[in-house]
């Protein structure tokens, strides 16, 4: 367990980070509007990120060794798209589409990440309430990361939550720690932790932690989108997801990615 707490030093320049983060994130939201292409967003991004003094943490990040490095700086999902979009190469937003934009930032060697999905001018009425129903879900997960609770209690709130609405939880992608690096240990399942043969862990004041619940308009089942990188819905229907880093204190989670 030691290991999967920070030091106070640690802590504040993961504070830093994710402060910063969400200033990036303010401004991309001011942006997302039809005709805005996914390039632009991603300009954008590097330049505000530089502007900092950090350096984006996904562009060039590799899952394994042999793997192709990730594009961009930016993940950008539309629609079908669940997560790890890559913003290059470019592609406009249209009327009615919905965009997940996740992205994380290292900043003096501290790691934060976060992730809205936006409204690309008027959307649909389900569109809408599956952002708002996955917009909660982390709200709910996030209410339950106090010590003394389990990722369990965690995923079990989110998955009760998102089911009652008649929406799926993604069961192949989970969140994680970080901090020091993109992902760290443990990693989180946004559903029963029976159902995932993850350990379940402990909470402990000083985790940083990454909840990001991805949620889908019908069946959760996933597969890889044609460029590589993206996963997409099997059943082609709507993806919405939303992540903050949350710092656990004595007193309860803080949530370090607050717009």
């Amino acid at each position: 367990m030691a290991n999967f707490i920070k030091s106070k030093k640690q802590i504040e320049g993961i504070r830093k980070s994710c402060q910063g983060l969400a200033v990036i994130f303010a401004h991309l939201e001011q942006m997302v509007a039809p005709g805005v292409t996914t390039l632009q967003l991603e300009e954008e991004a590097c330049r505000l990120i530089a502007e900092q003094g950090g350096r984006p943490a996904f562009k060039g990040y590799k899952t394994h060794k042999r793997a192709i490095p990730f594009p961009s700086a930016l993940c950008i999902s539309i629609n079908e798209e669940i997560v790890h979009g890559p913003a290059v190469p470019s592609r406009p937003l249209l009327e009615g589409d919905i965009v997940g934009i996740d992205a994380g930032m290292e900043l003096g060697g501290y790691y934060s990440d976060m992730a809205r999905t936006f409204a690309v001018g008027k959307i649909s009425a389900t569109a809408q309430k599956l952002m708002s129903v996955t917009e909660r879900a982390l709200e709910l997960g996030i209410e339950q990361m106090r010590p003394g609770k389990t990722l369990d209690d965690v995923g079990k709130a989110i998955q009760k939550w998102v089911e009652s609405q008649g929406f799926g939880v993604v069961r192949e992608l989970v969140g994680h720690g970080v901090g020091l690096g993109v992902h760290e240990d443990p990693q989180i399942p946004h559903y029963a932790i029976k159902e995932s043969g993850l350990p379940n862990v402990r909470i402990e004041a000083g985790m940083v932690l990454a909840l990001e619940p991805m949620v889908t308009e019908g069946d959760w089942h996933i597969d890889i989108g044609a460029n590589g990188f993206s996963f997409v819905t099997r059943d082609g229907k709507l993806a919405a997801h939303f992540e903050n880093t949350i710092l656990i204190t004595p007193d309860g989670p803080e949530i370090l990615t607050k717009i």
